[in-house]
């Protein structure tokens, strides 16, 4: 090995001038890249955690709109509605059952009209006949102002039931359209109800597996994210690896100026520095390629996330044209479904207030009738007994009373027909009142729960729908942040572009100063041993000994010296810690 000369040692000095400079600016650019790509990551973790949150609070909403089953609370409306026209039948069986017990009953009534027309005919004859007779005439003219009363009440009586009558008849005409128009469009609304419930259910569905993609597919970036930041280590070794690089040709400096270094001549130096040059390019050179393969892995896992990104956006846009189109169509088509079921109820609704309007009617008109029929009872029992009085008087007149004794006589006969009839009036009134009581229920009191049910299941399905419309709006906003920000991590993270070339030029040039021969400092060894080990001291990892001990072998003095402790294996949880923290 040839010696050094004075102008080659000055060139050596400036050119490790250089290598410090351009070492110092490739520790810098490391410090400061890997610094912000921690933060870039860092945010990317932070709106990863809210895109999840946002899931999160979607599938509640899908978990607490499933709890409150609203498809359950429409199908079991759906199925009143299908009972409508059975429930319509019943009533118009009610009603034709009212119909044919209001005419039985009217059959009496004017049996007991007939009567009192002939009650009216015999005291008029009575009258006429008993004129001559001074004691028969206040008689007769009470008898028939009786018979008057009583044809006021059977009038009243009759009046009534017509009344009655009319109002069935107008309700069975009504639920005669009614049953027709029952038939032409329950069914219909009833089937797109239920398409309606299935295709809501259908939908929520789909929402929930599209959600669940997307946490998988976010979740499995967070994983990259965290990995990402262990891996981001790398930056943190690179960066000590260079400055004990620095420090080796700091300590070569210092040991050149201290009193050992003193005792080297000229040759002994230029082999020192040849050896440290050696040295540090290894160490350079071997951190060049630990760099290279562990960022190349950091831009690979990076690269990954486009794909992640887009898949995300893609499902965010499915979950969102979910709601905002087909969603809404259903929403629309719901709406529609219910208004017409809605227009179903207010027709039962009218019908049942006039089916119980009916029912109370005939209840009140049987009512009525029972309070007649005993004031009609009444006028038979008086006509009775003052007929009965005029016979006794009659036999006492002889011949002169016996043409009044045969009409009076006629008069108790048919008095004792309102009896008749009058009995199978009261008869014929608790079926009177049983029809009354199957008209109004027959409508079920489902319409106004109906109506009811249709109203909160649409409320319900519109409360979900919009909370999951808003749900969406955050998740497109978050989904849209975590896009912008995997691209700014893209641009921000390559490091092998910029670093990666820093740092191998860096190794170049070491080497090219180093040459292609390792001095020789055996000669030497003792007197540069505290310079070795204060470098061996230098490094942190196992790697960079290993590196120093190929270029300068350990003495008996170094090999005896305390190592360095090593650097402790770290989990992927460490290294995700030291990255955060």
């Amino acid at each position: 090995m040839t010696h050094a000369t004075a102008s080659a040692q000055t060139a050596f000095y400036t050119s490790g001038s250089d290598i410090s400079q351009t070492l110092e600016s490739a520790r810098a650019q490391v410090e400061e890249r890997f610094l912000e790509g921690g933060t870039v990551l860092l945010s990317v973790m932070d709106v990863l955690n809210r895109l999840l949150t946002s899931l999160d609070q979607i599938t509640k909403a899908l978990d607490n709109n499933e709890a409150s089953d609203t498809s359950a609370d429409l199908n079991a409306t759906v199925q009143n509605l299908i009972e409508l026209p059975g429930a319509e039948q019943n009533r118009q069986l009610a009603l034709t059952a009212l119909a044919q017990t209001g005419s039985e009953l009217h059959k009496h009534v004017a049996d007991m009209q007939e009567t009192m027309r002939y009650l009216r005919t015999f005291a008029v004859t009575v009258k006429i006949t008993g004129a001559g007779l001074a004691e028969f005439a206040g008689f007769a003219q009470e008898i028939l102002e009786r018979i008057y009363s009583g044809t006021d009440e059977v009038n009243s009586f009759a009046k009534h039931l017509d009344s009655l009558q009319k109002e069935v008849k107008l309700a069975l005409s009504f639920g005669n359209n009614l049953s027709k128009n029952y038939a032409d469009t329950v069914p219909a609304v009833a089937r797109a109800l239920k398409d309606d419930a299935k295709k809501i259910a259908d939908h929520r569905q789909n929402l929930g597996a599209i959600a669940r993609d997307v946490g998988a597919i976010a979740r499995g970036v967070q994983s990259k994210v965290a990995s990402t930041l262990s891996a981001l280590q790398i930056g943190d070794i690179t960066r000590q690896r260079i400055e004990h690089v620095q420090s080796t040709f700091s300590l070569l400096d210092d040991f050149f100026a201290s009193e050992d270094g003193a005792k080297l001549n000229a040759d002994a130096r230029k082999r020192l520095q040849n050896v440290i040059n050696h040295l540090t390019a290894a160490q350079m050179a071997d951190m060049c390629t630990d760099f290279q393969r562990d960022s190349r892995n950091v831009v690979q896992t990076i690269a990954s996330f486009g794909q992640d990104t887009q898949e995300i956006l893609r499902l965010r846009d499915k979950m969102s044209g979910q709601s905002d189109g087909s969603g809404g169509n259903f929403m629309r088509a719901l709406e529609s479904s219910v208004s017409a079921a809605q227009e179903i109820v207010k027709q039962v609704d009218a019908a049942s207030r006039q089916a119980d309007q009916v029912s109370q009617s005939t209840l009140g008109t049987a009512a009525t009738l029972l309070h007649s029929i005993e004031a009609i009872r009444a006028v038979k029992t008086d006509i009775h007994y003052m007929a009965l009085n005029t016979n006794l008087r009659c036999s006492r007149l002889g011949e002169e009373g016996k043409s009044i004794n045969v009409v009076t006589g006629e008069l108790r006969i048919f008095a004792g027909k309102l009896d008749d009839s009058a009995d199978a009036i009261v008869n014929g009134l608790p079926a009177l009142e049983a029809s009354a009581g199957r008209v109004a229920p027959a409508a079920g009191a489902k319409n106004g729960g109906l109506a009811e049910s249709l109203t909160s299941a649409v409320g319900t399905i519109r409360s979900a729908a919009d909370l999951m419309e808003d749900e969406l709006k955050v998740l497109a906003e978050h989904g849209r942040e975590v896009a912008s920000k995997i691209s700014l991590l893209i641009g921000k993270l390559d490091f092998q572009h910029d670093l990666g070339d820093v740092l191998a030029r860096c190794a170049d040039v070491l080497e090219t100063v180093a040459g292609d021969q390792i001095a020789d400092i055996s000669d030497i060894a003792e007197t540069i041993a505290p310079l070795d080990r204060k470098v061996f001291k230098l490094y942190t990892m196992v790697q960079e000994r290993h590196v120093h001990r190929d270029i300068i072998p350990a003495t008996e003095e170094t090999a005896t010296a305390a190592p360095a402790e090593p650097v402790k294996a770290q989990s992927d949880e460490d290294l995700f810690e030291d990255a955060l923290f």
